[in-house]
C-alpha cells in the first residue's frame, strides 16, 4: 500500500511539472500591449495633404506621429504645419524619421539630421526609427545601422526612442540586442499582433494602412498605443548647432526656371533626381504640387547613390507597382519613397513616369529574404503558396504589398520571404 501511494505521488508531481512547463512555454510566447490603457492614434506625412486636426481630435484620436524627415536631407513639406496644428488641438505628438542609411556612418549622420530638424520642438512621445527598406544589406549590417542610429539619436536629443517595424522584420531581421528599445509593430488584418519571439510587449500597434478618420481625406495609418510610447515627461528637443547641408558629393547644381505646364515630378525625372531632393534644397517650395512659371530653384544634377543610379520608368497598361518592383529587383516602398507623385501605391496610370533606383537591386549578401520569385497559377491561393514554402500568408502579403490576401491573379509574380 505504501508503494502504491509513493507511485501515485510521483505521478501527481510529474503531471504538475508537465502542466507547469506547458504553461511557462505559453507564457514565454505571450505578446501583448505594455499597459492596459490603450490610446487611439494615427501617423501622418505629406501623403495625407492638409489635415483638419480639430476634426481628428473630435473623432477620438489622442496621439499623432508626424513624419519629420527622411535620409540626410529631406524634410517632409507638411512637417511644420502638421506639428503646429496637432499641438494647437491638444494631441499628443511624436516624430518619426525614415532611415535610408547603408552604412553605420550614414546612420549616425541621419540621426543628427533628424535631431536638427526637430530641434526646439515639444514632444510627448518617443522618437521613432522607421527603417524598413533594406535593399541588399545583410542582417548584420541592418542591425549595426539601427543600433548606431538609435544610440546617436538618444545621445543627441536626450530623449528615448522606439523602433517601428512590421512583425515580419521584428521576427526575422532585428536582433534581440535591440529589444532594449520598445517596439511599435505593424501587423494588419489580425485581432492582435503576432509574437516575434524577441519583444515581450508592444508600445504601438499599427493595425491598418487603410484607416479613415474625420479631418483626413483618403486613407491614413491607424494605431493603438500604450503608456510605453510616452516619454516620462513631455520635453522640448534642445536647440543644436548640427548643420543641415546637402551631400558633399553632389556639388553639381543648376538653377532651373519653371515653364508653363511644368510639374516638379517631371522636372525631377528630367534631371535624374527626386522631388524630395529638390524640395529639401529649396525651402521656397512650400507645396510640391504647386509651382509657378518663372519660379527659380536649385537642382542637383548628380546623386549620392552609391552604385548604378536610377532609371525612368513609364507605366504600361496592366502594370502594377508590385510587379514593376519585382521586375527591377526593388520594393514598392522604395519606389514610393522616391516618387511623392505616387499618392496611392495601388493606383498608377499608363503613361505615368517615375524614378526607380537601380542600386536597390537585390544581390548577394547574408540577407537572402525575398529572393525567391513565384508566378501565380490558376487555382493558387496565398495560403497554399505559404504552406509550400514554410511561410505565412501575412508575411507574403506584407512583402508584396498585397492588400487583400484572398485576391491574387494568375500570371502575377510575387516574392517569397523564405528567411527561414
Amino acid at each position: 500500500m505504501k508503494t502504491k501511494h509513493i507511485k501515485k505521488s510521483i505521478f501527481s508531481i510529474l503531471v504538475f511539472l508537465l502542466i507547469f512547463t506547458s504553461f511557462s512555454n505559453i507564457s514565454s510566447l505571450a505578446f501583448g500591449p505594455s499597459s492596459d490603457k490603450i490610446y487611439q492614434g494615427i501617423d501622418v506625412s505629406n501623403w495625407q495633404g492638409n489635415i483638419d486636426f480639430r476634426a481628428v481630435k473630435n473623432s477620438g484620436i489622442e496621439v499623432v506621429y508626424i513624419k519629420s524627415s527622411e535620409g540626410r536631407s529631406f524634410i517632409d513639406p507638411y512637417f511644420e504645419t502638421n506639428y503646429n496644428n496637432a499641438r494647437a488641438n491638444g494631441l499628443k505628438v511624436g516624430f518619426y524619421h525614415y532611415v535610408t542609411a547603408r552604412t553605420v556612418a550614414q546612420a549616425r549622420e541621419q540621426a543628427l539630421f533628424f535631431a536638427k530638424v526637430i530641434n526646439g520642438k515639444h514632444i510627448d512621445c518617443r522618437l521613432a526609427m522607421d527603417f524598413e527598406n533594406f535593399g541588399d544589406l545583410s542582417v548584420t549590417e541592418i542591425n549595426n545601422i539601427s543600433k548606431a542610429f538609435l544610440e546617436t539619436l538618444e545621445t543627441t536629443t536626450n530623449s528615448k526612442t522606439v523602433i517601428y517595424s512590421n512583425s515580419y522584420s521584428a521576427r526575422t531581421i532585428f536582433s534581440s540586442e535591440l529589444t532594449k528599445y520598445p517596439l511599435w509593430v505593424a501587423n494588419y488584418g489580425v485581432s492582435s499582433p503576432g509574437s516575434n519571439g524577441k519583444w515581450d510587449t508592444w508600445v504601438g500597434w499599427q493595425y491598418t494602412s487603410t484607416g479613415t478618420v474625420n479631418g483626413i481625406s483618403g486613407y491614413v495609418d491607424r494605431n493603438q498605443f500604450t503608456d510605453g510610447i510616452f516619454l516620462s515627461s513631455d520635453i522640448d528637443i534642445p536647440e543644436s548647432e548640427i548643420p543641415i547641408t546637402p551631400d558633399a558629393s553632389t556639388s553639381n547644381t543648376i538653377t532651373y526656371t519653371v515653364k508653363p505646364g511644368d510639374t516638379l515630378s517631371e522636372i525631377a525625372l528630367k534631371y535624374g533626381t527626386t522631388v524630395s531632393s529638390i524640395v529639401s534644397l529649396n525651402p521656397i517650395i512650400k507645396n510640391p504640387n504647386l509651382i509657378y512659371p518663372g519660379q527659380q530653384f536649385v537642382i542637383q544634377t548628380s546623386s549620392t547613390s552609391s552604385s548604378s543610379g536610377t532609371i525612368v520608368y513609364t507605366v504600361k497598361k496592366g502594370d502594377t507597382l508590385s510587379q514593376i518592383a519585382l521586375n527591377y529587383g526593388t520594393t514598392v516602398s522604395s519606389i514610393v519613397s522616391l516618387n511623392p507623385v505616387i499618392k496611392n501605391p495601388n493606383l498608377i496610370y499608363p503613361g505615368q513616369r517615375f524614378i526607380i533606383a537601380t542600386s536597390s537591386i537585390i544581390s548577394g549578401g547574408d540577407n537572402s529574404c525575398g529572393k525567391i520569385l513565384y508566378k501565380i497559377k490558376y487555382g493558387d491561393t496565398l495560403s497554399a503558396i505559404a504552406l509550400k514554402y514554410g511561410d505565412t500568408v501575412q508575411e507574403i502579403a506584407m512583402l508584396n504589398n498585397i492588400q487583400n490576401p484572398n485576391l491574387i491573379y494568375a500570371g502575377s509574380i510575387i516574392r517569397i520571404p523564405n528567411c527561414k
